[in-house]
């Protein structure tokens, strides 16, 4: 089972997705992709952190920033829920290092997605409500964003879009 969770920035996909998974068992995987690249990021990632101890929910936690296709597809068949926050900092990763890789680096992460066996639990920020920004870098990480998010959700058994802590169910 494939759940895409999407939303803007502090709209509450990850605090949604981790209580998804701590309503089907009694542990889970957390495979983060962030990189804490400055003071900033590394105060949010304390801050999911933080988040997560204070559930006292069982999480194994994985951190992962770039090889994310190879690591789910090692994880596909386990018995507990796995749960990827966020895509659009992996999405990034790919980007800025490998950028003439970008699509072979998604359509990796497609094929591991809907190969997998259990339970996948993938956050994902939703990019494409703003403006078109003015960067060609940061147009071409909306274009990816948007085209991953399309991938995902056409592959995903659920699709859930958080807005303001309020899950709307789009695909069920």
């Amino acid at each position: 089972m494939i759940h895409l969770v999407l939303g803007g920035a502090r709209s509450g996909k990850s605090r949604f997705g981790e209580h998804w998974v701590q309503s089907q068992a009694s542990s889970g995987i957390y495979i983060a992709t962030a990189i804490a690249g400055d003071a900033e990021m590394a105060a949010r990632i304390a801050h999911h952190r933080a988040g997560r101890l204070q559930s006292g929910f069982n999480w194994q936690l994985i951190e992962e920033s770039y090889d994310l296709p190879t690591l789910l597809n090692s994880l596909s068949g386990s018995d507990k829920p796995v749960l990827v926050d966020c895509l659009t900092l992996w999405l990034t990763q790919c980007l800025v290092r490998q950028p003439e890789q970008l699509t072979p680096c998604c359509d990796a992460l497609l094929a591991a997605v809907a190969g997998f066996q259990g339970q996948l639990i993938l956050i994902s920020n939703e990019v494409g409500s703003g403006i078109v920004p003015l960067g060609e870098l940061s147009r071409q990480f909306v274009d990816a964003a948007g085209r991953l998010n399309q991938a995902l959700a056409e592959r995903a058994d659920k699709v859930t879009l958080v807005v303001a802590g309020l899950p709307l169910h789009l695909k069920n």
